[in-house]
């Protein structure tokens, strides 16, 4: 019940807030290219967007890519001033999640978008919030799921949303009681400062 809630609310908030942030945010990985071409997308759309943090992935995968400006702006990327790549192999979403916080320090960044795959969304969310309040960081963090069919195969796994959200729910238990993801109270708390903070964020339209 933990995790459903914590799908529930993180997947409820207003994905149109990713418009008006100061970072989009893609954790790589699965050979899943659709996360960076949606986030290339909306990063060329708003100039007004400051960073494109682009974290690695793990090499063991037999899709892995390495991320470079020249594979990026095959993809699409035009607009290069702001963007940044995890250099180091990135084999667990805790090590995104540690660079993405210290990106977020190094950089003064006010406000973050994560740009990943629906199902894998919460996971991640909850893990960049863990490793943000490690460092004793709070900043808005708003979802920003990419735009595709759940019974699209992801190339890594040849699985679809629906085969791969057990494996997420599974692993979200275990992390938090091993305090690598912000646990649902955690996630209740950050909600109620993020509302009550940030409305304004929340609620504006689409560019």
């Amino acid at each position: 019940m933990d995790v459903m809630k914590a799908f529930m609310v993180i997947l409820a908030l207003p994905q149109s807030a990713a418009d008006h942030v100061d970072a989009l945010v893609v954790p790589t990985g699965q050979g899943e290219e659709w996360r960076l071409t949606h986030a290339i997308r909306r990063w060329e759309a708003n100039r007004h967007i400051s960073y494109l943090l682009v974290a690695n992935g793990n090499p063991a995968e037999d899709t892995y890519l390495e991320i470079t400006p020249a594979y990026l702006r095959s993809l699409g990327l035009r607009r290069l001033s702001g963007v940044f790549l995890q250099a180091e192999p990135a084999p667990n979403t805790g090590l995104q999640g540690a660079w993405i916080a210290d990106q977020v320090e190094d950089f003064g960044i006010t406000s973050l978008a994560l740009t990943v795959s629906s199902y894998h969304l919460p996971r991640v969310y909850l893990t960049v919030l863990k490793a943000l309040s490690q460092g004793g960081i709070r900043i808005p963090l708003v979802p920003d799921p990419v735009t595709v069919s759940p019974d699209t195969a992801s190339p890594e796994t040849q699985a679809t949303a629906y085969d791969l959200l057990p494996g997420e729910a599974e692993r979200i238990l275990t992390y938090m009681n091993n305090q690598w993801v912000a646990t649902l109270e955690e996630l209740q708390e950050y909600l109620r400062w993020l509302w009550r903070q940030h409305k304004d964020l929340l609620t504006k339209t689409s560019a």
